[in-house]
């Protein structure tokens, strides 16, 4: 090609991109969802084209595009470009996504300094991962000073959030004493709420309270609900402590999803 040409094809993708992103800012809700849920290629230049254009939610997820190769080659040191343009746009959640890259190595050093700092943005911003992400961070001591008491605090303002993970570390909190003092009922509430909302490590826990209380009927329920989605690994963990148990109903329950 021509540099004539190559400045010429470099100019029309230009107008185009502008021209897509003053598309956007005509189309109906449901037209824009369909638009950007559709084919990934397709979806994968109008995103661009907000994103160019500064619009924050686009570059949070062209960030994500280009992290997961979703609709594009993946490059995750460009998807941290973006994921920094919208954090620096005050986008909590990609606040979040660049804590994530610098945490796991995506597209720069690992840095777990920085890291912690973004989850720290992220939880100011009120974004239930990054409040989620923050605590972890606080309670092993990494990047950031270990602070239990606080760590527990970000931990409860994220499950208040209706953060399933959140709620079942902060009911190990309230089980263990870790950073707040002990309370079995806070606990048993917590392990709850995240059971409900899906968590199997929750549902496990939950389960676990119950047979020290003596309802092993619901426990069984329960037990058998986080092994049903539980990943391989931890369901195989589980299912050698439920065989490992005297109780003959939590053995045979464990042998048999030790099968599936």
């Amino acid at each position: 090609m021509s540099v004539l040409a190559e400045q010429y094809a470099q100019a029309a993708e230009v107008e185009a991109s502008y021209l897509r992103a003053c598309r956007l800012q005509t189309l109906s809700p449901s037209e824009l969802q369909r638009l950007l849920t559709g084919d990934p290629v397709e979806a994968a230049s109008w995103i661009a084209s907000a994103a160019k254009h500064g619009v924050p939610w686009a570059q949070l997820r062209l960030g994500q595009m280009l992290l997961d190769g979703t609709g594009v080659r993946s490059d995750s040191s460009m998807a941290l470009r973006w994921f920094t343009r919208a954090a620096e746009a005050g986008l909590g959640e990609a606040m979040n996504m660049v804590g994530r890259c610098y945490e796991n190595g995506w597209g720069v050093e690992i840095d777990l300094s920085v890291a912690a700092a973004w989850y720290r943005r992220s939880a100011e911003a009120g974004h239930d991962w990054g409040e989620y992400n923050y605590a972890h961070m606080l309670f092993d001591g990494r990047g950031a000073q270990r602070d239990l008491a606080l760590a527990a605090v970000w931990y409860a303002r994220a499950a208040h959030q209706g953060h399933s993970r959140a709620m079942n570390l902060l009911a190990r909190c309230y089980e263990e004493g870790w950073g707040v003092a002990r309370d079995p009922d806070q606990a048993a509430v917590w392990y709850r709420r995240s059971a409900e909302g899906g968590y199997f490590r929750a549902q496990y826990n939950l389960a676990t309270l119950l047979v020290g209380a003596g309802a092993l009927d619901e426990a069984l329920v329960w037990f058998e609900a986080a092994l049903s989605v539980a990943p391989r690994p931890s369901r195989d963990t589980m299912a050698k402590a439920l065989i490992a148990h005297p109780e003959a109903r939590l053995q045979d329950l464990g042998r048999r999803m030790a099968r599936a």
